[in-house]
């Protein structure tokens, strides 16, 4: 007898949770919060942070994930520094001209021209006049990373495009371009 009432206890509580199933409304969340967060305005007004605003600076003296700091200032006296003093990190083994090379077709090909000397097809086409021939500049690795990293003048910089690795495998390669002008 007592094997019937479990029995009918059973089938009975799987047909009432059953019953509750719909497929058109979604189910119950357990800490809705955790699945659809609050969204907060960056610049609205909070009494929860330091400052009243809910956009924070980050903390000073952090760096961004992957950003490698650069010690010279985006200026002439940076650049005249870097130019004397920065040398290439790189070894002999990591100073693959065929990866400078592919880079340098990339990313300066079309302004300084393929042998550096400042006839790219964008000069050409005069959509940008005044490259400089590599020949004509008194140049140093430390001046070319400099340059890539904060640009000159017309030419941007590339440090967004080029990790800090790269740069140094152009700036070799800029040099050994350099020595055959």
């Amino acid at each position: 007898m007592k094997r019937i009432y479990k029995i009918t206890l059973l089938v009975g509580i799987t047909i009432l949770v059953s019953s509750c199933h719909n497929n058109s409304a979604p189910n119950y969340q357990y800490f809705p919060n955790m699945y659809e967060s609050v969204a907060y305005e960056p610049y609205a007004e909070s009494k929860v942070f330091k400052g009243g605003k809910e956009g924070q600076l980050p903390v000073e003296g952090t760096i961004n994930r992957g950003f490698e700091p650069y010690e010279y200032e985006n200026s002439t006296a940076g650049y005249e520094l870097a130019k004397a003093n920065l040398k290439s990190p790189l070894s002999i083994e990591e100073r693959n001209s065929e990866k400078g090379k592919e880079l340098f077709e990339i990313y300066c090909i079309s302004c300084h021209g393929a042998t550096g000397n400042g006839k790219g097809k964008l000069v050409e086409r005069e959509k940008f006049l005044g490259v400089p021939s590599y020949k004509d500049r008194e140049i140093t690795e430390g001046s070319i990373f400099h340059v890539e990293t904060y640009g000159l003048n017309a030419m941007g910089s590339h440090a967004n495009q080029l990790s800090a690795h790269e740069r140094w495998l152009v700036a070799d390669y800029v040099l050994k371009l350099k020595s055959q002008l």
